[in-house]
C-alpha cells in the first residue's frame, strides 16, 4: 500500500532528504543537540532494561518520580497545542487558521513523546494495554486517562491526515472531537491528583481546572517557539498578526494562572490544617516555586506582554523558552510536592524517629529518559516538517 494514498507527503521527500538541511550555526547546534539527546534517551532505556525499576530513585514513600512529571509535561503540551489550534479550525478565528497543521503535528508528537516516557515507568506497557481492554476499571481515573488519551491521539491523527488532504469539512468534525476528548482527558489527568484523599495538598477541585489552564499557556509558548524557529524571527504579516493576538491571550491566561496560584496557597495555609498547610508553607520556602514556576514560568512572560501590550513578539519567543522551563518545574513540582510529607496514617512506634520531609532526586536513568525524550520530540518534529506540508497556503 502506498503511504501517499493515505496521507499526502511532500513531493521529492526521501529518506536521503532527511539528512539535507541548510547548514547554519543555529541549525548545526540544533542537530548536534538533538542527536545527543536521542542518544541520552537510549542510554537511559538501556540502563532501565538492565536493572528494571532499581535504576530509578523512587521508593515506597516517593513512588512517583521524574518520569511521571515528564509524562505530564508532554501531555500538557499536546493538549495545549490542540486547544490553541482549535481557535482557528473549530472556532473560526481568522488569525489562528494558519496554525492548524503545524500545531496538530506538534500535538501528535508531544503525546507520542509522553507515551515513550511513561512506557518505561509502567514496567509492562503491553500487558497494561491488554488488560486495559479486558478488565476496564471504570472507577479508576488512571484507567480513564489511558483510554481517553488513546482516543484523543486517534482523533488528532485523523484530523492531521484530513488537514493534509485539505478536507476541512470532515477535518472540522475530527478537530472538534479531538478538542472535546482532549479537554476531558486532560481534566481527568488533573483528577488523578485531585482524587488523592490521602494527600491533602492535592485533594480537591483545583487540579482538573488548573491542568486545562496551564495546558493553554504551554500551547501558547510552543506556538511562539515553533514559529520563531520556522521563520527565524522574520515573520510574514499574517504570522505577526496571529502571534500578536496570541500574546494578548497569553497575558490573560497568565493573569488567571497567577490568580489561581495565589488562592491555591491561601486556602491551603488558612486555618493551619495539618499536612496541607505544612506542605504549602514548605513549597513557598523553596526556590523551585519562586524561581522555576513563578519567575520563569509566569512573571517574565506576563511582564513582557503587559509592558509591550502584546506587540513584542520577538521578545516573547525568547521568553517562551523561560516559560517552558517554568512549565517543566510546574510539572515536576506537582508530582514531587504531592509526596513531600510522610503520610500520617502510617503507624509510628515509640522507638522510631518522627516523620521528616521525604527526600528524592532523580537517578541517571530517570534524567536520561526524561531529558532525552525532548530530543525524540525534536527529531520527530524535524521528520514531520520534512515529510509533510505544515505551512499555511
Amino acid at each position: 500500500m502506498n503511504l501517499k494514498n493515505i496521507i499526502p507527503i511532500k513531493e521529492g521527500f526521501t529518506l536521503k532528504s532527511l539528512f539535507e538541511y541548510e547548514k547554519t550555526p543555529l541549525n548545526n547546534f540544533v542537530a548536534v543537540t538533538t542527536i545527543s539527546l536521542v542518544l541520552l534517551f537510549f542510554m537511559g532505556v538501556i540502563t532501565y532494561l538492565m536493572h528494571g525499576h532499581h535504576a530509578y530513585n523512587v521508593t515506597r514513600e516517593h513512588p512517583w518520580g521524574l518520569l511521571i512529571g515528564m509524562y505530564v509535561f508532554f501531555v500538557v503540551s499536546s493538549t495545549g497545542l490542540c486547544i490553541i489550534s482549535s481557535f482557528g479550525h473549530v472556532f473560526n478565528i481568522k488569525e489562528f487558521k494558519i496554525i492548524g497543521k503545524r500545531a496538530i503535528a506538534g500535538a501528535i508528537i508531544a503525546i507520542l513523546s509522553g507515551f515513550a516516557v511513561i512506557a518505561f515507568e509502567i514496567g509492562h506497557p503491553v500487558t497494561m494495554m491488554i488488560y486495559n481492554v479486558l478488565s476496564p476499571g471504570l472507577t479508576s481515573a488512571i484507567w480513564w486517562m489511558g483510554t481517553l488519551y488513546g482516543l484523543y491521539l486517534t482523533l488528532i491523527i485523523f484530523e492531521f491526515i484530513l488537514l493534509q488532504k485539505n478536507d476541512h469539512k470532515w477535518g472540522w468534525y475530527f478537530s472538534l472531537g479531538g478538542l472535546v476528548i482532549g479537554v476531558i482527558a486532560h481534566s481527568n489527568l488533573g483528577s488523578v491528583f485531585g482524587f488523592l484523599i490521602a494527600r491533602p495538598i492535592s485533594n480537591g477541585v483545583f487540579y482538573p481546572v488548573y491542568f486545562i489552564l496551564s495546558a493553554m499557556i504551554t500551547g501558547s509558548y510552543l506556538i511562539f517557539l515553533l514559529y520563531g524557529f520556522r521563520y527565524k524571527m522574520n515573520f510574514p504579516p499574517e504570522v505577526t498578526a496571529m502571534l500578536t493576538k496570541l500574546a494578548k491571550v497569553l497575558g490573560l491566561l497568565l493573569a488567571i494562572l497567577i490568580f489561581f496560584e495565589a488562592w491555591k496557597f491561601l486556602t491551603a495555609i488558612y486555618g493551619g490544617k495539618p499536612e496541607k498547610a505544612d506542605v504549602a508553607l514548605h513549597i513557598l520556602g523553596g526556590a523551585n516555586f519562586w524561581i522555576g514556576e513563578f519567575l520563569l514560568g509566569m512573571l517574565i512572560p506576563f511582564i513582557i506582554v503587559i509592558y509591550s501590550k502584546g506587540k513584542a513578539i520577538h521578545t516573547l519567543v525568547w521568553a517562551s523558552i523561560t516559560g517552558m522551563v517554568g512549565i517543566f518545574f510546574m510539572r515536576y513540582d506537582l508530582v514531587h510536592d504531592t509526596q513531600l510529607f510522610p503520610m500520617q496514617t502510617l503507624k509510628i512506634r515509640e522507638y522510631q524517629l518522627a516523620p521528616t520531609w521525604i527526600e528524592y532526586f532523580p537517578s541517571f536513568a530517570e534524567i536520561a529518559i526524561s531529558i532525552g525524550a525532548i530530543g525524540i520530540a525534536i527529531a520527530m518534529y524535524y521528520v514531520a516538517s520534512k515529510a509533510f506540508e505544515l505551512d499555511h497556503r
